[in-house]
């Protein structure tokens, strides 16, 4: 085991950054990348679209896709990056807006941990600066006293930083984004200076507006953003895809024993979780209930992972319906009162009645009982 301080290895490390654990596709990207490519940036705007709606490099190196959706939201969100206007991308929970924003950090600066960490108690040092009270106190204010931010550093580095959950962030605190923004420049009036960013230097921020306590953007604040919507998946068979892929991911991850073929069960969390959400079923023929969580297709990715490491652990490695009945119910009742409700309601109504989906629907109701 390291010592606090010592470099741990890729192959330790529970998730590594994106830049980590897919180096060797951005350096084959850089290597074959003829593009031009705006200021400081590790891959031109093609590339970094390429890196993330995958393809086939001329080499036969093949790029995985890390976001399944439409090709014009990504080229207009690197596009933006290369532009001086800031990136937010708005979509409800579970749309991959954290996922998207660290690979846009990695593939164009080829650092994505340049991060604030939106919360309700978020301070204004965490965007601007802080002091290093030792020194502040021994020798007043000055440069080696002060303590900068992720924002500050990526403006004096030229590369990008990511604000997630800026709606969560007080009011007063986001709108000290404002003059960084629009003048690119971040007052120190304690010194009598400013720093002002260099080229290359960009910002990247995700907002959600489903969950309750957000703080709604100023005027002034949103219209120094270009925002780009994240949609959920299309279609089921999309979703099926992205929650399949990423399962695999997190499951070589933490070293999960291979199983076999789980797109079956898969699909079915796929299908109860977007009926349950459009409350309408597949087939277009009934109308049901939503409950009143999101059932993203993150949830969804959630309950397919703890259902494998169930099958691994304490099952016979084959991914089942009572692997993944706990985790569905979990996701489906949030508020024991009415969700709960509405998932019966659901079982006996749908579920019950579908062909090929009896266990399922003896191991929804075992649990749920």
């Amino acid at each position: 085991m390291p010592a606090f301080g010592e470099q741990t290895s890729a192959a330790d490390v529970l998730r590594p950054h994106a830049e980590d654990a897919f180096a060797a596709e951005l350096v084959a990207l850089a290597a074959r990348d003829d593009h031009p490519r705006p200021a400081r940036w590790k891959l031109s705007p093609w590339a970094v679209a390429t890196y993330l709606l995958g393809g086939t490099l001329s080499d036969g190196t093949v790029i995985t896709p890390k976001y399944v959706g439409p090709r014009r939201i990504v080229e207009v969100a690197v596009t933006t990056l290369a532009t001086d206007r800031a990136l937010l991308l708005l979509g409800v929970p579970g749309t991959a807006k954290t996922w998207v924003s660290e690979h846009l950090a990695a593939a164009v600066s080829g650092d994505s941990t340049l991060l604030v960490q939106g919360t309700a108690g978020t301070p204004e040092e965490a965007i601007r600066y802080g002091w290093n009270y030792a020194r502040l106190l021994a020798h007043g204010p000055s440069r080696d006293a002060l303590v900068p931010s992720p924002v500050m550093r990526a403006m004096t580095e030229g590369t990008t930083v990511r604000v997630e959950e800026l709606t969560r962030i007080p009011a007063d605190v986001q709108d000290t984004l404002i003059t960084i923004l629009s003048e690119k420049t971040l007052p120190i009036p304690e010194l009598g200076q400013e720093v002002q960013a260099v080229r290359g230097f960009n910002l990247i921020a995700t907002a959600n507006d489903r969950d309750r306590g957000v703080n709604d953007l100023s005027s002034a604040l949103r219209r120094r953003f270009n925002t780009v919507v994240l949609p959920l998946p299309a279609s089921a068979e999309a979703e099926v895809d992205i929650v399949t892929r990423r399962v695999d991911q997190i499951g070589r991850s933490l070293d999960l024993p291979s199983a076999p073929d789980g797109t079956d069960e898969i699909r079915r969390v796929v299908t109860v979780f977007r009926e349950l959400r459009d409350g309408l079923t597949s087939d277009g023929r009934t109308k049901v209930k939503s409950p009143s969580g999101t059932l993203s297709t993150a949830e969804a990715i959630s309950v397919v992972t703890g259902g494998l490491a169930l099958s691994a652990h304490f099952g016979d490695g084959v991914l089942r319906p009572g692997d993944l009945a706990a985790g569905v119910l979990g996701a489906v009742v949030r508020d024991p009162g009415t969700d709960r409700v509405v998932w019966q309601e659901y079982l006996e109504t749908v579920v019950r009645e579908r062909d090929g989906w009896q266990d399922f629907y003896r191991a929804c109701r075992e649990v749920t009982a």
